[in-house]
């Protein structure tokens, strides 16, 4: 990459996105009593419920604490439930209860809703292209990064 400012780097564009993109779609989820970061919980469990909590940070791209922090919420407000494992009873396997399932299918149109604002004016092609290069620039700093 050649000399730029911060300004005219493409991780500042990124980045700039990102952070308006989940603005935006917080925003939208306000009425609904949920962060984006919950959301995206609830999202994973109404696609494949009663996971663990290892699996569904594996899922969201976040950390085991950070999972932990926001189930106890989800289940203080009564939309998720842990069961224990019978395999390990160290783990736990996360489940959406009934209210958190109505609350998603409120939700999740108006998620989609915003994204379709993000993205109005864009056509499909150039979004495809645009995931393609998404995925291709993680796989990049997935073989890079060393944990």
């Amino acid at each position: 990459m050649t000399d730029k400012t911060r300004d005219e780097s493409m991780g500042f564009y990124i980045g700039n996105m990102y952070r308006r993109m989940v603005q935006h779609t917080s925003v939208q989820l306000r009425p609904f009593d949920i962060t984006i970061e919950q959301y995206a919980i609830l999202f994973q469990l109404c696609k494949s419920d009663g996971i663990n909590q290892k699996e569904l940070a594996l899922r969201t791209s976040k950390d085991q604490p950070t999972i932990t922090r926001i189930l106890d919420v989800l289940g203080r407000k009564g939309l998720v439930e842990k069961k224990m494992c019978q395999n390990d009873r160290r783990a736990f396997l996360i489940s959406v209860t009934a209210k958190g399932r109505e609350l998603m299918e409120q939700a999740i149109p108006v998620e989609n809703k915003a994204l379709e604002q993000v993205f109005e004016g864009i056509e499909p092609e150039q979004l495809e292209w645009l995931k393609q290069i998404a995925m291709h620039c993680i796989a990049n700093i997935d073989r890079h990064t060393i944990e």
